[in-house]
């Protein structure tokens, strides 16, 4: 495979891609921002806004599995761009639909469709970003773009304490359908039309699971993300719930607490960037984040009689430790060849949000045996434990070569 033209890590594909993945945070975060506002509206009573929060989120999250898998195929099948352009239209629609829902049946259903959509932004803006910038600065090109992106959470906060909660639905809608224009300047990477020409499988799932080496990889790949979105899922989303057992007396706003937490993500993600440059290793880099989230984990659940002050920055130090996000992905992409690359990165992301509802049910399972903040501790250590031996047998990528594909040698197509 003859190498491709490389681009600058200020060119317009990460910048597009950071754009990109900025609605897709803003959007995949609305609800646990606006959970409480929204349900109250549709006239549910706090028990209800609990569990009703606890299962749309979840059902959120099983859209983003399925819909991982879906868009991560055809990014191999079809190309990067046809992910980048099908995904933003369907949560773009989907999220304009969620400001006209009436009932939590409706509106589990319209996040289940958008949860779909979203799944495919980050994978395919990953892949591409990583296929068209040299070894030496994608680490930093991804991590730029999930750095900015990840700010969409933040502007979903303060949009949330100035709009109704339809209003911000509808304009998440409207920034994903203005991000269509953006799209037109971004090119194909080189590296998939290359491939395109070959007589070589892409996109075909069923290559995680049919070969022990490649499934290996895979299954270690997902495992390292799982403290993500324990953090965010559980602490952060139900920062409320965590302060009342903590004695907190002042009142813990969800949604400023995700903002917070994602301001922390977003520097943390640029961050990582830079020092798995500098140390010439992901995975040096991502212990030392696994290690700045256990210390905050710690930090959280010794907030006895604590402030809501304190629980926020709290959960700004949660997320700057969970900032190894962009490294995690980029490691899922840096692992696979380019014929399985797309489904991998898009796919990898997914099964972690997607084992967030399994991640709820192991809480309560555990909450009826011992008391809230117990089962949300050892809830926790179950993650972190599975996480840590997935990443020390996790290969190191950094540098690596991605001009490479995976099954049987490759032949000319005749």
């Amino acid at each position: 495979m003859t190498q491709t033209r490389k681009y600058g890590i200020f060119s317009v594909p990460v910048i597009v891609g950071a754009l990109g993945y900025f609605v897709d945070i803003y959007d995949l975060l609305l609800f646990g921002i606006i959970r409480k506002q929204s349900l109250r509206s549709l006239g549910l009573n706090e028990e209800q806004v609990l569990s009703s929060g606890e299962n749309i989120i979840s059902i959120q999250m099983a859209g983003l599995l399925i819909g991982g898998i879906i868009w991560g195929i055809m990014g191999d099948k079809r190309g990067r761009l046809s992910v980048l352009f099908g995904s933003i239209i369907l949560y773009s629609l989907a999220n304009i639909a969620n400001g006209l829902v009436v009932n939590t049946g409706q509106y589990a259903a319209v996040r289940f469709i958008a949860g779909i959509g979203l799944a495919g932004e980050l994978g395919a803006g990953i892949t591409l970003v990583s296929e068209l910038l040299s070894k030496e600065k994608r680490g930093i090109g991804t991590s730029l773009v999930a750095g900015i992106g990840l700010t969409g959470a933040v502007a979903a906060y303060f949009i949330s304490q100035v709009f109704d909660w339809r209003i911000c639905y509808f304009i998440g809608g409207g920034l994903g359908l203005l991000l269509l224009l953006l799209r037109v300047s971004v090119f194909e990477s080189g590296m998939f039309n290359q491939v395109k020409q070959l007589n070589v499988v892409r996109g075909d799932f069923r290559m995680f699971f049919n070969n022990a080496a490649r499934f290996k990889k895979y299954a270690l790949s997902i495992l390292i993300g799982l403290p993500t979105w324990y953090v965010i899922g559980v602490l952060v989303t139900f920062s409320d719930q965590f302060g009342k057992h903590f004695g907190i007396s002042e009142t813990i706003d969800p949604g400023r607490a995700i903002m917070f937490a994602y301001a922390g993500i977003s520097i943390g993600d640029i961050l990582i960037g830079l020092v798995s440059q500098v140390l010439k290793s992901r995975k040096k880099a991502l212990f030392i984040f696994y290690g700045i989230t256990l210390l905050f984990m710690g930090l959280f659940f010794t907030q006895q009689d604590g402030s809501a002050e304190r629980m926020y920055i709290i959960c700004a130090g949660l997320g700057f430790g969970t900032g190894f996000w962009a490294i995690f992905v980029t490691m899922a992409a840096e692992q696979f060849g380019t014929n399985l690359r797309a489904t991998a990165a898009t796919t990898v992301p997914n099964m972690v949000r997607g084992s967030l509802p399994l991640i709820i049910v192991l809480f309560k399972w555990l909450r009826e045996s011992m008391d809230y903040v117990t089962a949300g501790m050892i809830t926790g250590i179950v993650v972190m434990v599975i996480s840590l031996i997935a990443a020390a047998f996790s290969k190191e990528t950094f540098g690596k070569d991605l001009n490479f594909v995976e099954g049987d040698p490759v032949v000319p197509a005749p």
